[in-house]
């Protein structure tokens, strides 16, 4: 049986290699080998869904001694909650390096950095070894830092830096929770799959890892008030940058969120779910408001991102409190086809937005209006996807949010007042399409190409699966919720 999970792991490490081997290899060699090695990326991706999971534990799981004098070994596997976020990346990654193609400064080190990011991703959702899974997760904040800073924006080295030190600063609390989680198991381990089946702390050794743990994917995600970083990070980051640190990155933690806090400190989660719940409701409104207030669209993207993370905490904080099945079910139903579906709509805007830019220099709404008479493809393209993005039915976020609102609503009645985050978000992106694509075309926008045939590549396959998963969410839902609905909290 071909170990999948491994090669579909390795497999962008290997282009990487294959790249920084070959002798002055020309541009378009270096993203050829990007796209076939994305492309390849995916396939194993996809034979990986079709191996599906079972409706207990992990599955398609492969172990390795690593270093067994303390336990740790490669592992390394998936279930309902991580299997759809590497057919995300896998497809993320892909059409991320068919929008680079055209990129002609350092080729070679950018691709390499691509690649190295989606080993990195991939290797975060798969890993269920404690040390293999904290590997992954800051080896990724080398190759983000480099992309900023070597091919960001103005004000790129300041943003770089303030990623790299709040993230690297915000993991720490992560690896003393895994160092406490190790020293509470019975036998020497860092086998996750044995923290989940009995979680090695209780009481206050419980708390203490699940406060450490929360602080660490707080960051990651980022939930208000530790955000900062993220929108001088997205405004500064270049195009695939955005793409990425959105459309994948982020889910780092919530997932983590799932992963370690859930499941790893049940009882103290349940204690503290309140207070997180009440971190959820805030940072989901906070999002909302903060980019109903903006004029940048990169910036009002990007806080877009942290209402719809905030949604995500909320399901997460519903179903660690309540004590009904179903209605953990449907809350953790919902929020993780919320990472999956976020990652496609949020994606697709911060493609579009980076067209327009472009093409025009600028990112101010103000500085618009009637594109959608001179590129109507860029133009339709982006109603399509903020339409998602505010919630409408038909689009992937509306059978997401609206299992975590049902959720909330049966587990906690009083946080559904995080509802009017729709409310928000709707005004947000209709005041956007009407000042950057409604009315008359200004004079000096009449010659504004629309999107190219690389352009449309890259945009197409991520609007198609929002509707797709928007009309008919079963097909992620499925292998979700042979997961979630297994889970003894």
């Amino acid at each position: 049986m071909l170990p999948l999970v491994s090669i579909t792991l390795f497999l962008p490490l290997v282009g990487a290699i294959l790249i920084l081997c070959l002798p002055r290899p020309t541009a378009r060699t270096v993203h050829g080998i990007g796209i076939g090695t994305a492309v390849l990326t995916l396939a194993g991706a996809l034979a990986m869904w079709l191996e599906g999971v079972s409706g207990t534990g992990f599955s398609q799981v492969e172990e390795l001694e690593w270093i067994p004098a303390i336990g740790a070994a490669y592992r390394v596997g998936v279930d309902g909650v991580s299997l759809p976020l590497v057919l995300l990346s896998a497809v993320m990654f892909l059409v991320a390096f068919i929008y680079a193609s055209s990129l002609r400064e350092r080729p070679r080190a950018y691709v390499v950095l691509v690649l190295l990011l989606e080993t990195t991703a991939i290797g975060t959702f798969t890993a269920l070894d404690g040390i293999l899974f904290y590997v992954f997760f800051e080896v990724s904040l080398v190759s983000m830092y480099f992309m900023i800073a070597g091919w960001g924006h103005e004000d790129r080295q300041r943003a770089a830096l303030m990623f790299f030190l709040y993230t690297l600063l915000g993991s720490l609390p992560l690896l003393l929770a895994i160092l406490g989680l190790y020293l509470g198991s019975p036998e020497p381990s860092f086998d996750m799959r044995a923290w989940i089946a009995n979680p090695p702390l209780e009481g206050a050794a419980a708390m203490w890892a699940l406060i450490a743990m929360l602080i660490t994917f707080a960051v990651k995600i980022p939930a208000v008030p530790l955000h900062t970083w993220l929108p001088a990070a997205h405004v500064q980051a270049p195009t695939v940058g955005s793409v990425i640190l959105a459309g994948i990155m982020l889910k780092f933690g919530t997932y983590g969120l799932v992963r370690f806090a859930l499941q790893m400190t049940p009882e103290a989660f349940r204690e503290a779910g309140v207070v997180v719940l009440v971190f959820g409701v805030f940072s989901a409104l906070y999002g909302a408001f903060a980019a109903l207030a903006q004029t940048d669209l990169k910036r009002l993207v990007a806080y877009t991102s942290i209402n719809h993370m905030g949604y995500v905490i909320v399901g997460v904080a519903v179903a660690a409190l309540t004590l009904d099945p179903s209605v953990r079910t449907v809350a953790l139903d919902g929020a993780v086809l919320q990472m999956f579906s976020h990652g496609l709509v949020t994606g697709a805007l911060f493609f579009l937005v980076g067209m327009i830019q472009e093409r025009a220099h600028s990112r101010e709404m103000g500085a618009f209006g009637g594109l959608l008479k001179t590129v109507p493809l860029l133009g339709w393209s982006f109603i399509v996807a903020a339409f998602a993005s505010l919630g409408l039915p038909g689009l992937a976020h509306f059978p997401a949010e609206f299992q975590i609102f049902l959720g909330t609503l049966g587990g906690a009645p009083a946080a559904v007042v995080v509802v009017l985050g729709i409310a928000i978000i709707a005004g947000t992106f209709l005041k956007a399409i009407r000042e950057t694509f409604l009315g008359e075309p200004q004079q000096r926008w009449h010659a504004m190409p629309d999107l190219s045939a690389r352009e449309l590549l890259a945009v197409a396959p991520l609007l198609v699966l929002t509707i797709a998963t928007g009309l008919a969410p079963s097909w992620v839902l499925d292998v979700i919720h042979r997961t979630t609905s297994s889970l003894v909290l």
